[in-house]
């Protein structure tokens, strides 16, 4: 779709964004409050998902009472998913909760301190928007954008704000992770030459909802705020509960799981995005009307600038084999830093006999163990607050009280969008897809990408 109708639709799509957020009721009144010591801090949840029912309420129950939080309000603009949420959290909590049509009523509440943002994917920009304009904090899911529109104007907004926002990539809160971080950063690794991420599950029920679906009438709920800055399309509820499986509600793979391990890549080397993506794959298993792949291979560049050093990161994922276990492995020419051992060792390093061939020296990294607490990736939503998680959410509610920047700010979500639109452009044009610095645009030739 690189074409004049491609820009038409780019111009349409921030034309829709802007024209949005202007209707938006925000005011100034959480913006001088200043959070005391003993104060509690009001928060209320958008979106009562699936992942903040199983992984994100049992991750702030762990510490919610010490550190004087509580949820005040859910909203959510299905009438039954709001009213599972108000019953729940007052069951859980014991008290009482404000159950809003939408996110207008929610910012209306008095003295609303913070908010954790589930949504939809192509969602979590824009109501980050909403959040920091309305004077509220965020904890926000990934992936942080779809778009480079939205992702672009989210990081404005929230620099523009004092407010803490905490991106959901909780692999920044795992003690292995910072391990790992601290030994390539010291050097010590040696220079990366080459990353493999993979992560493969053999669900076909994978972001389906047949349950649910049954249950969706669209009188109950809000289609076009749904769609937010979506293109208008008539009313789908595949496309309301099943989104991850439908571009451009979700880019699939690359948002849902890529991100996340994409981001420990930037976070280790400093880097922002790669310098170009090839992607490939399609629906080679599950021809149930989804347009996003069920198998994915994307090839990324890294490296400062155009030329130099730099290094290749593997990107695979299929939804038709598999047993959910996300592997990352960081290769130098030394040995490896494998993150599902948590050990680095000198596994394929150079050899003394293959070295003395060529009048070199051995490279053999010694094994060492990342940690002595070991921080499991588990994989699923339906975690029941999984270590990382309850960290990350700690993280989160303790730089709420001192003001300090959370271990995922919102800049670990901007970049780890660069690269999710750029493997997606990849993926639809079926060309290189490269970054352009100064438009902060996602180039495909020397087209813009956009749906």
């Amino acid at each position: 779709m690189m074409t004049s109708r491609r820009e038409f639709i780019r111009q349409a799509a921030v034309a829709a964004a802007g024209g949005y957020l202007s209707t938006l009721p925000f005011t100034a009144k959480s913006y001088s409050r200043i959070i005391g010591a003993n104060d509690r801090v009001r928060v209320g949840v958008v979106g009562f998902s699936d992942r903040f029912l199983n992984s994100l309420f049992p991750a702030f129950t762990a510490h919610h009472e010490k550190l004087n939080f509580d949820i005040v309000g859910v909203s959510d603009i299905w009438k039954l998913r709001r009213e599972e949420g108000q019953a729940f959290l007052k069951q859980k909590l014991g008290h009482q909760v404000k159950a809003c049509v939408n996110n207008d009523e929610l910012y209306r509440m008095k003295d609303l301190d913070a908010v954790i943002i589930s949504t939809a994917d192509f969602q979590h920009a824009l109501h980050t928007i909403e959040a920091v304009q309305a004077g509220c904090d965020a904890y926000v899911e990934k992936p942080f954008a779809e778009t480079m529109e939205d992702n672009w104007a989210a990081l404005k907004a929230v620099k523009a704000s004092s407010k803490i926002v905490q991106i959901g990539s909780q692999r920044r809160s795992g003690s292995n992770y910072h391990a790992a971080a601290d030994f390539i950063k010291q050097g010590k690794f040696g220079d990366i030459t080459m990353v493999e991420l993979t992560w493969n599950v053999n669900q076909p029920g994978r972001w389906r909802r047949p349950g649910l679906l049954a249950k969706l009438n669209e009188a109950d709920t809000d289609w076009k705020r749904f769609l937010m800055n979506r293109p208008f399309e008539p009313w789908d509820p595949r496309k309301y509960l099943e989104y991850r499986l439908f571009w451009p509600y979700s880019s699939g793979m690359p948002g849902q799981w890529m991100s996340h391990q994409i981001d420990t890549v930037h976070w280790f080397t400093g880097l922002k995005h790669p310098r170009s993506v090839v992607a490939n794959g399609g629906v080679y298993m599950w021809k149930d009307g989804r347009r996003n792949w069920d198998t994915t291979t994307a090839v990324f560049d890294y490296g400062e600038g155009n030329a130099g050093k730099g290094f290749q990161v593997t990107f695979s994922s299929r939804m038709h084999n598999g047993t959910e276990k996300p592997a990352e492995i960081y290769y130098s020419n030394g040995g490896e830093l494998n993150l599902n051992t948590n050990q680095i060792s000198p596994n394929g390093g150079l050899e003394q006999k293959h070295a003395e061939a060529m009048g070199m020296k051995a490279n053999l990294l010694p094994t060492i163990n990342l940690a002595d607490t070991f921080s499991e990736v588990v994989a699923s939503a339906n975690t029941g607050g999984d270590r990382l998680t309850t960290n990350h959410m700690l993280n989160w509610m303790e730089c709420i009280r001192s003001r300090k920047e959370p271990n995922a700010p919102v800049e670990a979500g901007y970049y780890h969008s660069i690269a999710n639109v750029m493997t997606t452009a990849a993926a639809h044009s079926g060309s290189k897809a490269t970054f352009d610095e100064q438009k902060q645009e996602v180039m495909v030739g020397d087209k813009i990408f956009t749906y």
